[in-house]
């Protein structure tokens, strides 16, 4: 009997590690795979609405050309009691170039369904109608980093505080395969590529002694993998030294998502999980896109051909 091609497919929440979902879509769709619904959690959730809205490609052609001074310049801090970025910037950025289009849920082209937490109230919000723009909005906004998304009287923040892989969201149909891709794995890490210094930084930044100083305060609180201590650059690996204090934080969030992504795996089993390594990148490493995007890849293309598909 031959195996069903229509994927049913779940995408985790994890910053920038959320890039990972591009290159195992794409190593779907070289092997003929066809995505027949989508749900997402946070980054998963912005993946998916790009690929609902085949602005994917688009997508990823303007990430791959940011460094890391680009994505700083992205991030509006505001250091309010809600939140550190406003996440404003980026989005305005995104519909300026027109790759979020401001259209319902309903008029995708396949069923798509996002995550979001009612952080008033204690519960769930599932997006699987409405508008994708406001869906999108509400699953990434990491809590006590984004600030929160005002929605019908109440706030919104990241769908991964609760529903990390949203499993039993996405919709079903008779014979499809179910894969999803988890983004908060406890698994070692081994870099693919390596990034040049183009994808770190611009040349010119080398002869700006203040924004050199800004990018390495920037590393020191939210990296773990360039430059906060030499030890860390040198080995290109997590070191107790080489943790700032953001990344610590989100290392003990990314611990309890790995809690709760287990518990939805056992309650409803995916035909294939894609594990992606905790410790590939923080939340705002966006830089390494090129390096995640094949990462995904090659750890979809690993679990198919363990599977046989």
């Amino acid at each position: 009997m031959a195996k069903s091609k229509n994927v049913a497919l779940v995408l985790g929440s994890g910053g920038a590690r959320g890039l990972a979902h591009i290159g195992v879509i794409e190593e779907l769709t070289r092997r003929g795979y066809s995505i027949t619904s989508i749900s997402g959690s946070s980054m998963g959730a912005l993946v998916g609405g790009l690929l609902a809205t085949n602005k994917l490609e688009e997508y990823k052609n303007w990430i791959l050309k940011l460094d890391k001074f680009d994505i700083l310049t992205l991030i509006d801090f505001t250091f309010s009691s809600k939140g550190i970025v406003k996440g404003q910037k980026v989005f305005e950025k995104m519909q300026e170039l027109k790759m979020i289009p401001d259209i319902s849920i309903e008029e995708l082209p396949v069923p798509y369904t996002a995550v979001a937490v009612d952080i008033i109230n204690n519960q769930l919000v599932v997006f699987n109608s409405g508008n994708l723009q406001n869906a999108i909005r509400a699953s990434i906004s990491i809590p006590s980093v984004f600030t929160p998304m005002p929605y019908n009287g109440t706030l919104l923040v990241d769908g991964g505080v609760l529903s990390p892989l949203p499993l039993e969201f996405v919709k079903r149909t008779k014979g499809d395969l179910l894969v999803a891709v988890d983004l908060n794995a406890i698994a070692p890490y081994e870099q693919v590529i390596r990034l040049n210094s183009k994808q770190i930084k611009n040349s010119w930044m080398k002869d700006n002694p203040k924004v050199e100083q800004l990018i390495d305060r920037w590393d020191k609180l939210f990296g773990h993998t360039t430059k906060a201590t030499k030890e860390g650059e040198k080995k290109g690996k997590i070191t107790p030294k080489s943790i700032g204090y953001f990344d610590l934080a989100m290392r003990s969030v990314q611990l309890m998502q790995s809690q709760l992504t287990q518990y939805a795996i056992r309650v409803t089993p995916p035909d294939a999980l894609i594990p992606i390594s905790k410790n590939s990148a923080t939340v705002f490493e966006f830089y390494k896109a090129a390096e995640l995007i094949e990462y995904g890849r090659r750890q979809c293309a690993m679990v198919l051909d363990e599977k046989g598909l």
